[in-house]
């Protein structure tokens, strides 16, 4: 394959240009005070339609009635079920024959989910170069590790959600044909055969059209990953779903506790239907892949939660749960990511 000047890279397989990093960085934060922005309007629209529904006064009250210990265990869930999914990350960096101490590991780790706003929760690739800056490996190397964990993710959001309605029977094949769909993009990420049909035809027409060159630097990345992803093998993934699929039922079980803290009368027997709710709302938001799944899972938790409790939770109660569940769910994890991020900013070599 076609390398050098020919190809017009730059050392691509090192990415040393810290001007590119910080540029990075940058378009981070922009699109993270964008997406807050649109979140914000979210609630508001939320909060204005249970209004007019309810009355200023009943609307306000629900929102007071909630029990901050209820609320605060709820975040410590989540916090939990992130640090659950630690032991998977570090798996993958072995399996790569990448060795970082456990500390900064931790951290970097942690630094993904500030990029969980990108569409498909690609920006989880900005941790590879905190990874070659600290200890100069390539950043192709480690890229295969973000993808798997992003899979293995999206993976146990599918095994929950098809679970979870077998056991509540309700929507069964709705929920298997979402989640099939949610897969699809990645049985090319982890199948090099389609791959390779592709790039044998862009071969061929780059021959003719000399504007498909722009796209060297793709399918030379993309070979770089299929290269080094087979270091991962399979077996891999068995274990990191020993993982993932307890952290999804703890994400799950935050959104119990939410349910409780304003005082929603749910006994252990709900708790399957409340998973289902969750994992089901979250994958119709992933399979639109709006950043964040913003108003699309929120609308689906407020319409899920007054269909499954009809007679308990009106549409303002539903609308405050939805709110302070997407605050601990995705602001929250964007918080501590964001944390973990601007910390890691001090291995970038000078």
């Amino acid at each position: 394959m076609p390398r050098g000047k020919g190809f017009g890279l730059r050392n691509i397989e090192s990415i040393n240009d810290k001007k590119s990093y910080n540029t990075a960085v940058r378009s981070a934060r922009k699109a993270v005070l964008i997406i807050l922005l649109v979140s914000f309007v979210i609630f508001a629209s939320i909060a204005v339609i249970a209004v007019s529904k309810e009355g200023f006064g009943n609307f306000v009250s629900t929102f007071e009635s909630i029990n901050l210990g209820y609320y605060l265990l709820a975040l410590l869930i989540i916090f939990g079920s992130y640090t659950m999914r630690y032991p998977k990350w570090s798996m993958y960096l072995r399996r790569l024959g990448v060795r970082i101490p456990a500390r900064k590991n931790y951290v970097i780790y942690m630094s993904m989910y500030s990029m969980d706003m990108t569409p498909g929760r690609w920006g989880r690739a900005i941790v590879s170069y905190t990874i070659n800056q600290l200890s100069g490996v390539r950043f192709a190397v480690t890229f295969p590790a973000v993808v798997a964990d992003i899979f293995t993710d999206f993976l146990g959001f599918a095994v929950i959600t098809d679970a979870m309605a077998l056991v509540v029977n309700r929507f069964v094949f709705v929920s298997f044909f979402l989640t099939f769909l949610l897969m699809v993009p990645f049985f090319f990420v982890y199948i090099q055969r389609p791959f390779n049909y592709v790039r044998r035809w862009f071969w061929k027409f780059r021959k003719k059209f000399n504007v498909l060159r722009r796209l060297d630097i793709i399918f030379y990345t993309a070979t770089l990953y299929f290269r080094h992803n087979r270091r991962l093998g399979g077996g891999v993934f068995a274990y990191s779903m020993m993982l993932t699929i307890p952290s999804m039922f703890l994400n799950g079980m935050a959104l119990y506790v939410t349910m409780l803290a304003f005082g929603v009368p749910v006994n252990f027997s709900y708790i399957p239907t409340v998973i289902f709710i969750f994992s089901s709302s979250l994958v119709l938001g992933m399979i639109t892949g709006i950043p964040g799944t913003l108003g699309v899972t929120d609308a689906a938790l407020i319409s899920q939660l007054q269909y499954f409790y009809p007679s308990t939770i009106s549409f303002g109660l539903a609308a405050a749960i939805t709110i302070f569940f997407r605050v601990a769910s995705v602001w929250f994890v964007q918080g501590f990511g964001f944390v973990a991020f601007l910390y890691t900013l001090k291995y970038w070599k000078d």
